[in-house]
């Protein structure tokens, strides 16, 4: 008894065939696309290691906002540059502050858009931590678990009053979801869906970000809060912990180096996933297409699928402009 021949090659014989059979898919939808508003700046301002990325005045939020519903993407969300800094992020929790401005700016002109914030005091503290810092009995400095949760659930408000349809915390601080879930709830923002850096690793792939958002350590590293990056069973726990807590949406960051771990997180809930393609993962890319070493646009688009097909439902990512206008957006 003889077998045909089987040939996987046929189905690649086409454009259209590859397409049809094509088991992961990207659409502008899928995106999610990171701004950093600035206090202080009258005109966008170039962020040095992160080619085509701007700090932005807040009154260009509405401008932004139209563009991104134009382009058709999922979401943006939102970082913010303060004039001044303090030990506790004071700056952070002011209902004029860039972030609420560009929130209800955003909103006003394109009420459609969803709308996400981080919250998280690094972009406000003057140490640059994500935390509010303590002395132990020792001499030694570490940042306050229970102290930063409060500081949180309160920026979580600011931004909700301000119309964010999403507040996304990242700072990695344990019992954060639940305190913040209760704060909005009990001031009447039940509608208010929360985002959770669930699995968020202390990773060398965040440089460029520290720059955009002004907020490198100035002393130690954050290895006490963030996630060993050789661990991926505690992305587990982490997940489920804040699932339990109330979260309604996960992300893993970076994505990248853990698409292991976007699997297995996906494998664990049933939640909505997100996975944060970082600004090292994005510099890279960059500078390989300067020095000529990668086709750009092939590349971008090659890892934003990977990150989808590892298991992400949509990605937050600095070439969510430019990988919109390749799929049509």
């Amino acid at each position: 008894m003889s077998f045909p021949i089987v040939r996987p090659r046929r189905l690649r014989a086409t454009p259209g065939l590859r397409a049809l059979v094509r088991e992961t898919s990207l659409s502008p939808r899928d995106f999610i696309w990171p701004l950093f508003f600035h206090a202080g700046l009258d005109a966008p301002a170039p962020i040095r290691t992160m080619p085509g990325v701007f700090q932005l005045p807040v009154k260009d939020a509405a401008r932004i906002a139209k563009e991104a519903t134009r382009r058709g993407l999922g979401a943006v969300i939102l970082f913010g540059l303060p004039k001044t800094k303090d030990a506790r992020g004071s700056s952070g929790l002011d209902p004029d502050g860039p972030v609420p401005r560009a929130v209800a700016e955003m909103k006003s002109a394109a009420p459609g858009l969803v709308v996400m914030t981080d919250v998280c005091v690094d972009e406000y503290t003057d140490h640059g931590h994500c935390g509010i810092l303590k002395t132990r009995r020792d001499g030694e400095v570490e940042v306050d678990n229970d102290a930063t949760v409060e500081v949180l659930a309160t920026m979580a408000l600011v931004h909700a009053r301000a119309g964010a349809d999403v507040v996304a915390p990242s700072d990695m601080m344990d019992g954060r979801v639940a305190r913040i879930r209760r704060a909005l709830d009990e001031n009447a923002f039940e509608a208010t869906s929360l985002l959770s850096y669930a699995v968020k690793y202390a990773s060398a792939f965040y440089g460029p970000f520290r720059e955009a958002a002004d907020c490198a350590p100035k002393f130690g590293d954050r290895a006490g809060y963030q996630m060993d990056p050789a661990n991926a069973r505690e992305a587990l726990r982490e997940a489920r912990l804040d699932e339990n807590e109330g979260a309604d949406m996960l992300m893993v960051k970076p994505a990248l180096s853990y698409l292991d771990v976007i699997r297995a997180v996906r494998e664990e809930t049933t939640l909505p996933l997100f996975a944060y393609n970082v600004s090292g993962e994005y510099a890279m890319l960059k500078a390989a297409a300067a020095a000529g070493m990668i086709d750009y646009p092939r590349a971008m688009m090659e890892v934003l699928t990977s990150i989808r097909r590892a298991g992400a439902d949509a990605i937050l990512t600095y070439h969510a402009v430019e990988a919109a206008e390749l799929l049509g957006g």
